[in-house]
């Protein structure tokens, strides 16, 4: 079955890279400026920071945390999502009052982070080149375009044109409520990640469909179309008995070993840390592997691979290699082999479900040993478990 799994992966992978070289060539004459990195989100988490000295919401100051958290661990961006322009009038010009844009795009500079804005695709649509004009005088890296949630053939124009008028000024795209890619990346790659797909944000409302037994069928089916935004990074897990949902302090199901590991087997070059940052900084082991993991990946092993059950996948970037192992509600062994490592004695970090993330889902250890390509490692995943390792 797992020779199976393997396969039916492979072959899919063939299909999106051929897929890939049928769409259009590059037009940009210069993509050097793109660039890929890890990104603090505030929509997921509701801007729930805490133990600070003023009231957190869609504000300067909570915006201000968020760079300092993004500067800390050497994150690249921060999204100002849904709120920092009045929905209202959808104006894209003037932000609402508590936002001082000028002053926060001056602080990020300071400390080395870039801002991102989410939009509505018709509020872009109707003031399109006034838009990017104002936000690249603000010197905004990056736009997340949001509820298209059609694929007629105007849409699909209107995905072009965003991509072209964007790159024109040097910015990326993300877009969300988007259908899947169809290699437009290809012509633009600014157009860095996109959703399509039931992600971590489910869990404010329901978990029927972003849950573990879900997330070991993507990388066999959506994944293979392109770079999926699923918007990793849950620090509050819940196993199925005692997960529920809330929208304003979101739980994830599956274990936090399971999350971890989605940094690995999801691809996305615009990766984000969807939790809040007061969250984060409480992990510091956790923010040890998230502050350092990649989101762009130069080789892939695929070590094991059952659609709906399984997947464990190895990436490199430079001399380090990642190995992230995701399972569904089932717990199971898998045997690693790391014949894939290179003639040397490597370090291994290991981030594993611990002995009662069966009860408390957030439950795990970290360990640390030596490894080589001769290496084999018998893992354990609790039910709705992962895990992850890092290797150098």
């Amino acid at each position: 079955m797992a020779v199976y799994g393997h396969n039916r992966y492979r072959q899919g992978a063939d299909r999106e890279y051929h897929g890939f070289k049928l769409s259009s060539p590059l037009k940009l004459k210069n993509a050097d400026w793109i660039r890929p990195g890890k990104v603090a989100w505030d929509w997921y988490n509701a801007n729930n920071i805490y133990g600070v000295d003023f009231e957190s919401g869609v504000n300067t100051e909570t915006y201000k945390y968020y760079i300092d958290f993004a500067s800390k661990y050497g994150l690249d961006y921060i999204i100002l999502d849904e709120g920092w322009y009045d929905i209202k009038t959808n104006d894209l010009i003037h932000p609402v009052k508590a936002i001082d844009m000028e002053a926060l795009v001056a602080y990020g500079k300071e400390k080395s982070v870039d801002l991102i804005l989410w939009v509505t695709w018709k509020a872009l649509e109707d003031q399109l080149e006034a838009a990017l004009a104002k936000f690249s005088e603000w010197n905004i890296k990056g736009i997340k375009v949001d509820f298209m949630q059609r694929d007629d053939q105007w849409m699909v124009r209107y995905y072009e044109k965003i991509a072209k008028r964007a790159a024109d000024y040097k910015m990326l795209v993300d877009f969300h409520g988007s259908y899947k890619p169809s290699g437009l990346r290809r012509a633009y790659p600014n157009v860095i990640s996109r959703e399509g797909v039931r992600g971590l944000e489910q869990h404010k409302w329901e978990g029927q469909f972003a849950n573990p037994e879900h997330d070991v069928e993507l990388p066999f089916m959506r994944m293979l179309t392109g770079p999926m935004d699923y918007t990793p990074g849950a620090m509050v897990n819940a196993q199925q008995k005692n997960y529920f949902p809330v929208f304003d302090r979101p739980m994830a199901l599956g274990t936090r070993c399971h999350q971890l590991a989605m940094y690995v087997v999801f691809e996305s070059p615009l990766q984000m840390l969807a939790d809040s940052p007061s969250n984060y900084l409480k992990e510091e082991e956790c923010m040890e592997f998230l502050s350092v993991v990649p989101s762009t990946w130069e080789d892939t092993k695929v070590l094991h691979a059952q659609f709906g059950d399984y997947v464990a996948i190895a990436r490199k970037n430079g001399q380090e290699w990642y190995v992230g192992a995701m399972t569904d509600w089932e717990k199971r062994d898998l045997d690693i082999d790391f014949s894939f490592l290179g003639d040397k004695e490597y370090t291994m970090e290991i981030y594993r479900d611990g002995a009662n993330a069966e009860r408390y889902a957030s439950d795990y250890k970290k360990t640390t040993k030596k490894v080589n390509k001769d290496s084999k490692e018998t893992i354990h995943l609790a039910s709705g478990g992962g895990w992850v390792a890092r290797i150098y």
